[in-house]
């Protein structure tokens, strides 16, 4: 039985779940599509949420999704569902990074955790899933997926905050500084692809 998160790690990278999967596992990582993606990832799938994603293709960029009209942003996200609370969220924070940062470069570098935590719909999860895929923050994301894996050898916590402490400790004293952004990308995103294959 595995007992730190280093073990469950390396029990992750011996069963080769990421080889068909970009480098940061989630797609088109260290891009504004990131953050609109950890928004409409909430409550559902990623297929339905790649169905939203190409119907906004043509408006990835800051400056383009901000131009946006809040009935046409419903319309698009439409297979992501909750669109009537969504694309008023999407929207809001997308001026809000313009208004606060002026360009998604410049949010990458400045933004912080509590920043986006202050912002309406987004929690800790989606908070950890724009730093860590969105601006290559060393931020380890917590999901259900996470918590499902960790119960299957006995670990469980009460808060989000306990889930990752445990999740970060042992991994922060076998990689370096500028190694762990990767390495908490590749982890969450083995956890999720485990829990897919086997059924969790």
């Amino acid at each position: 039985m595995y007992s730190n998160s280093l073990e469950i790690y390396n029990f992750l990278q011996e069963k080769s779940l990421l080889q068909n999967s970009p480098k940061q596992w989630w797609p088109n990582a260290g891009t504004f599509e990131v953050v609109v993606g950890a928004i409409l990832t909430q409550n559902t799938t990623w297929k339905n949420v790649e169905k939203s994603l190409k119907n906004l293709k043509n408006y990835m960029d800051l400056d383009a999704f901000t131009s946006l009209h809040v009935k046409v942003l419903k319309e698009q996200i439409r297979p992501s569902g909750f669109y009537n609370q969504k694309a008023p969220r999407l929207l809001a924070l997308a001026a809000n990074i313009k208004n606060e940062f002026h360009d998604f470069e410049t949010f990458q570098q400045e933004v912080t955790r509590e920043w986006l935590l202050l912002q309406k719909g987004i929690g800790e999860e989606s908070a950890d899933a724009i730093l860590c895929y969105g601006c290559f923050r060393n931020e380890m994301v917590v999901d259900s997926y996470t918590k499902r894996l960790l119960k299957t050898f006995d670990i469980e916590f009460k808060s989000y905050k306990q889930y990752k402490e445990f999740l970060q400790y042992d991994l922060e004293k076998a990689f370096t500084c500028k190694e762990l952004n990767l390495v908490y990308s590749r982890f969450h995103g083995m956890i999720v692809e485990y829990n897919k294959l086997y059924k969790l």
